[in-house]
C-alpha cells in the first residue's frame, strides 16, 4: 500500500508561480512512475503531466508544456510540480498520481494509476 500526500496549492494571481509536491509512503517510490492530474467543477479529471519510473524521461499536456515542470527527488521519496506563468484556467484541484512500472505511452490515462493523492486546490485569480 502507497500513500500520497499532497500540498502546495493555494491562490495566486494570473502570472504567478506555485510548487505542488507530493510526499510518498514507499521505500519502492522508483519503481513507481508519478504524475499530475487535475479536476475543475464540473469536468473529467484530466492529465497534466508524467515522470517515467526508470529514467525520470517526462510527458506533459499541451497545455502546460512550457510553463509546468516535473520533477522528483527519489532521495525523499517526493514528487514535485513547479507551475509557472498560471491562467486562471488552471483553477482546479490538483492530484498526484503514482503506477507501478507504467510506462510513459500508458501515463496519460487515469485507469492506469494505482494510488492517488487525496488533492490540493489551485486557484488563479485575474
Amino acid at each position: 500500500q502507497v500513500q500520497l500526500v499532497d500540498s502546495g496549492g493555494g491562490l495566486v494571481l494570473a502570472g504567478g508561480s506555485l510548487r505542488l509536491s507530493c510526499a510518498a509512503s514507499t521505500g519502492t517510490f522508483s519503481t513507481y512512475a508519478m504524475a499530475w492530474f487535475r479536476q475543475a467543477p464540473g469536468w473529467e479529471r484530466e492529465f497534466v503531466a508524467a515522470i517515467s519510473w526508470s529514467d525520470d524521461s517526462t510527458h506533459y499536456a499541451d497545455s502546460v508544456k512550457g510553463r509546468f515542470t516535473i520533477s522528483r527527488d527519489r532521495a525523499k521519496n517526493t514528487l514535485y510540480l513547479q507551475m509557472n506563468s498560471l491562467k486562471p484556467e488552471d483553477t482546479a484541484v490538483y492530484y498526484c498520481a503514482a503506477g507501478l512500472f507504467l510506462p510513459v505511452p500508458g501515463s496519460v490515462h487515469v485507469g492506469n494509476y494505482d494510488y492517488w493523492g487525496q488533492g490540493t486546490q489551485v486557484t488563479v485569480s485575474s
